[in-house]
């Protein structure tokens, strides 16, 4: 089996062996293999249409959930056609020897005789472009991919290969803490399309339309990478791609989820023993449960083409820059209350809101949502009657006048600092408990169990 490159993209960058290896194999009627056709150079390799030893592998790529199943399926079918016809060409983009995974696995069987034909890759071109010697700047080459894994711990320079689609931009800055101030983005380079886009971190996966043909060029990183969140996102992406009751899942079909796994933080949290320093395992692993969940509506979004985990991540820094003026402008303020009545006029004013009352959920439970109401019209001077009433017999009760009662004590706890969903949830937990207990004990429940 021969292994060939056919250069970064210009037909020039294609060497004279590669050339006539090409010619042979079609001269003998022996059969060549592209990667992909989706390359500058590829028509070099003949027209499929005259030449029946001709093939790529391009539908594989359209029928595979992984690029691992592609390279699998690439090697299974050049192994066989090596056994049937005793040597086949396979011709991939750039240099053989750079981030090719199916060759790799190739060279790596016992039973396979592979040469490899020396070209030209992407790398020397991006080394002239950027003026840069690889060994003297101790540059680390890695794949967009695993970005997040392969530069753990890396403060750069990075060069960043296979950045093939916008997404990959996004994941490889959300696995970055504090990127650098500016990246070149290196995109068809040796070709007519050629383009050297100098851009901020920010706008990394907002400058150009990344393609096949996409590098990047990180000259150093303050931070080292967040490998684990990005470890996460790559799970993700797995899980949508190779399990069945991930791939059906919608916004809608998750909502339950998000709720459950929410208020199982919120229980983890009521479980907590500060001063001993215990329950934080439960915390820990709940609030992994509720990322999870985030990470999978991200997903959902970026595959209908809205957002990315990491659009969310830089909308919630920015809000909470835009929202604490104290802290990163120059606003005063006397305590937390002007904190919170800034956060509220900076809110209404972001969201061009007419009242402080739009914006609050009307999924929350009733008593939080009553509680609610009152603070945001408390905050903004808004006069709240005397809600107390006489208690009135159950004859005479109905729903509104139930509903002014509950009201009023939702306006007392307000007013005394206690939360009434949590106040109303901890006495029905202790009754629950004391139930359970009193019919465990011999089926005698205690006549003070509501106590």
């Amino acid at each position: 089996m021969v292994v060939g490159g056919l250069g970064p993209g210009a037909d020039h960058h294609v060497t004279d062996e590669t050339r006539q290896r090409i010619s042979s194999f079609h001269d003998a009627g022996l059969p060549v293999r592209l990667r992909t056709s989706i390359h500058p150079s590829a028509h070099l390799a003949g027209d499929p249409a005259n030449a029946p030893d001709l093939a790529t592998y391009d539908e594989y790529y359209e029928t595979a959930d992984r690029f691992a199943d592609v390279y699998a399926a690439i090697v299974d079918d050049l192994v066989a056609l090596a056994g049937a016809h005793g040597s086949v060409l396979y011709l991939v983009p750039g240099s053989p020897l750079v981030l090719e995974r199916a060759v790799a696995r190739l060279r790596d069987r016992d039973d396979l005789d592979v040469e490899l034909l020396p070209s030209l890759s992407f790398l020397d071109l991006c080394w002239a472009r950027l003026g840069v010697d690889p060994v003297e700047t101790s540059v680390r080459l890695v794949d967009g991919h695993t970005f997040a894994t392969q530069a753990a711990g890396e403060r750069g320079p990075l060069l960043v290969a296979h950045c093939h689609a916008n997404w990959v931009l996004s994941d490889i800055k959300l696995a970055v803490d504090d990127g650098p101030d500016e990246v070149v983005l290196l995109r068809a380079l040796g070709t007519d399309d050629e383009e050297i886009v100098r851009c901020s971190w920010d706008d990394l996966d907002r400058t150009i339309d990344a393609d096949h043909l996409t590098s990047l060029w990180i000259p150093e990183l303050a931070a080292p990478v967040a490998v684990e969140l990005q470890r996460t996102v790559e799970l993700m992406d797995t899980l949508r791609t190779s399990c069945p009751w991930d791939a059906e899942q919608t916004h809608d079909s998750l909502r339950r989820y998000l709720i459950e796994e929410s208020y199982e933080v919120v229980e983890a949290i009521d479980a907590l023993d500060v001063e001993a320093g215990e329950g934080y395992e439960d915390l820990e692993e709940e609030l992994g449960d509720v990322w999870f969940q985030l990470l999978f509506h991200a997903r959902l979004a970026a595959e209908a083409g809205q957002f990315t985990i990491a659009d969310v991540a830089r909308t919630v820094h920015d809000k909470l820059v835009s929202r604490h003026p104290h802290v990163f402008a120059d606003v005063a303020v006397d305590g937390a209350d002007d904190v919170v009545t800034n956060w509220e006029a900076i809110k209404r004013e972001e969201k061009q809101r007419s009242s402080v009352m739009e914006g609050i959920p009307g999924a929350l439970p009733a008593l939080s949502y009553a509680e609610k109401v009152l603070r945001k019209a408390d905050r903004v001077g808004t006069s709240i009657p005397d809600l107390e009433a006489e208690p009135t017999a159950d004859a005479d009760l109905d729903e509104d006048t139930l509903a002014r009662q509950l009201l009023a004590l939702v306006d007392r706890a307000r007013r005394a600092g206690l939360d009434p969903e949590q106040a109303l949830r901890e006495l029905a937990r202790r009754a629950a408990d004391r139930h359970a207990a009193g019919e465990r004990a011999g089926g005698t429940v205690p006549a003070d169990w509501l106590d």
